[in-house]
């Protein structure tokens, strides 16, 4: 019965081990999941203000001798 019971201790000090290794992967996917979406948000703004200064630009300029 010493047995069984040191055994079982012995699985539940794995299984926290365990589930304590996987939350810190879960955190570290975490953070780079935030760190991905502002990256994301940034180069939308980024784009946005390219596409922004882009039509201004083609506003001032005369269309092409082909058109």
């Amino acid at each position: 019965m010493e047995n069984k019971i040191i055994d079982l201790q012995s699985k539940l000090a794995f299984q926290d081990e365990t589930i304590n290794e996987l939350n810190d992967v879960i955190t570290d996917q975490q953070n780079q999941l935030d760190q991905l979406r502002e990256e994301i948000r940034l180069l939308g703004l980024r784009i946005a203000n390219v596409a922004e200064a882009s039509n201004v630009s083609d506003e001032k300029e005369p269309p092409p001798p082909h058109y």
